[in-house]
């Protein structure tokens, strides 16, 4: 069973904040135009909040424009994406919590003009950000067609984060970016990394110049670099990624060879890890399935 899921990635320049939303919209429009058949557009963390400042992006400009996720700012991309008839993640946004907390939010948003799912940030950039950790993973069921892992910048750094996101039965991580510093060239080594270790895509797309560093990146479930750009110039990544990779890659093994998720045989015992108080149990090792009842 055939399954693909074009999209586009824009390596853009944030917004400034307050820009009206308009700008936005023709934004997107433009992606879609590069890429009409694309069913996600993705942009990158914290895009509609620059203040054309790097040194300045973590400052009270943040904390002044948050709202919660049922607030104005949501519900204009809700219609954008139900406009448009696409999943949309427009990057991350400022979201004020219930108890006034301060969280850098990445959102999905359905074709349906919905919001379909959201995750908040659980490895802030310390001491940088002013973000709250959130405290669970997030996937979400795009039609049937995949489920994606909601990742934001440095949860890359810690590999348990894209491991969790994988078991949860995502075949593709959407890890939106905006590395202003030098270490974007040890990203670029963790997207493929993370792609090999779990057997999973990984679109890892990271703000322009001059504001950002650019080398955004779209991995297959083997660490090969379906599309990236090798600078921080404004572009568009477009790909066509096909789904049944991820099941041929677990099936044969990685480069024909390694299986990591087959691992264990039945009835081996757990093995334990201090460092989390916990354990990988081989009865629950396995990957859970994406919701594709709905996949013609």
């Amino acid at each position: 069973m055939q399954r693909i899921l074009p999209l586009v990635a824009a390596q853009a320049p944030p917004r400034l904040i307050g820009e009206p939303i308009s700008a936005f919209v023709e934004e997107t429009s433009k992606a879609l135009e590069h890429h009409p058949s694309a069913k996600l557009v993705v942009f990158p963390e914290l895009h509609l909040f620059g203040d054309g400042d790097p040194d300045l992006q973590r400052t009270e400009a943040l904390q002044e424009s948050a709202e919660p996720l049922d607030g104005p700012r949501v519900s204009e991309l809700r219609q954008l994406a139900g406009d448009l008839g696409i999943w949309l993640v427009p990057g991350s946004v400022c979201e004020r919590g219930p108890e006034g907390q301060l969280f850098n939010t990445q959102l999905v948003l359905s074709p349906e003009g919905e919001l379909a799912g959201y995750y908040r940030k659980i490895f802030p950039w310390r001491p940088h950000e002013p973000y709250d950790p959130g405290d669970r993973f997030a996937v979400v069921d795009l039609d049937g067609t995949t489920r994606v892992g909601l990742n934001i910048c440095y949860d890359a750094w810690f590999p348990e984060t894209t491991r969790q996101l994988a078991w949860m039965g995502a075949e593709v991580i959407l890890n939106v970016v905006k590395t202003t510093s030098p270490d974007r060239k040890q990203e670029v080594v963790l997207a493929r990394a993370n792609a090999i270790v779990n057997q999973v895509f990984v679109v890892s797309v990271n703000c322009a110049g001059p504001t950002g560093q650019g080398r955004s990146l779209i991995v297959d479930p083997e660490g090969n670099a379906i599309v990236e750009t090798p600078d921080a110039e404004p572009t568009l990544l477009a790909a066509d990624l096909d789904l049944t990779a991820v099941d041929r890659v677990r099936t044969h093994g990685t480069e024909g060879v390694n299986r990591m998720w087959s691992q264990f045989n039945s009835g081996e015992p757990a093995i334990g890890f201090p460092v989390y108080q916990g354990r990988i149990d081989p009865a629950t090792w396995t990957p859970q399935s994406p919701d594709l009842r709905n996949n013609p």
